[in-house]
């Protein structure tokens, strides 16, 4: 275990660990918008700015991106940190001036009004979807696309993601709630990506429970009787 500081506060954390998460560990909250512990650190949205103070110098630095060392000491609130946080929450509130989480956030963080031109965005570009999709399920559906005020996460040429399994991690990890699934009959669709695939009936109680496309791409990764893929997950416990 790696012994360390946090706001004056003697916190351990494992080796190979991030601040934010040995942070959050123990109960001292830092703002964050694209961290999951799901997925590799990415330092996107740098809400999760702090000061870390190593052999007596300071920096300011990425908390879910800057290991855990020992002996160092990490202030979460100074007001060179929380003057960064401000301007960047600003910043995301322009872009999306739509969003009641950012909304929130902002107003905690003390920020009222916004000073640069807002745009009509919904999504913050954290990139959390892109990386489940990639690192967790493997189907690298989606992805960044154009630079500059024109960067946003599609499916390939912006059209229907057709390496979409419509599992949902999209929808789970988005920090917004701005990528919507919908279930009718026996559809399932991705809103965002405009992916709708056939569901599956259970063989034994009958409800729809996964997509085919979806079902079909677990056979090829794990080996399990055929049947397993024939009944939901309540009636296989």
């Amino acid at each position: 275990m790696v012994s360390f500081k946090i706001d004056g506060q003697s916190v351990e954390g494992k080796e190979g660990a991030n601040i934010l998460e040995v942070a959050l560990d123990a109960g001292i909250e830092i703002p964050h918008l694209c961290y999951n512990e799901s997925v590799k650190p990415y330092g996107a949205c740098r809400l999760c700015l702090v000061e870390v103070v190593k052999s007596g110098r300071s920096r300011m630095t990425t908390s879910c991106t800057y290991p855990v060392t020992e002996g160092i000491e990490v202030l979460t609130r100074t007001e060179k940190t929380l003057r960064a946080r401000r301007m960047i929450i600003e910043l995301i509130l322009a872009m999306c001036p739509g969003d009641k989480l950012i909304q929130d956030m902002a107003r905690e963080m003390g920020v009222h009004e916004v000073r640069f031109k807002k745009e009509d965005k919904d999504c913050i570009l954290c990139g959390l979807c892109g990386r489940v999709c990639d690192e967790v399920v493997g189907a690298h559906a989606i992805q960044f696309a154009f630079r500059g005020d024109r960067k946003e996460m599609v499916p390939p040429f912006g059209e229907e993601a057709m390496n979409c399994i419509a599992c949902g991690a999209c929808v789970i990890v988005c920090p917004v709630d701005v990528i919507r699934m919908k279930e009718e009959g026996d559809e399932r669709t991705i809103l965002r990506w405009k992916r709708t695939l056939k569901m599956k009936q259970c063989k034994v109680c009958g409800n729809y429970f996964a997509p085919w496309f979806q079902l079909e791409k677990f056979k090829e990764q794990v080996k399990l009787s055929k049947d397993f893929f024939d009944v939901c997950y309540t009636c296989r416990t």
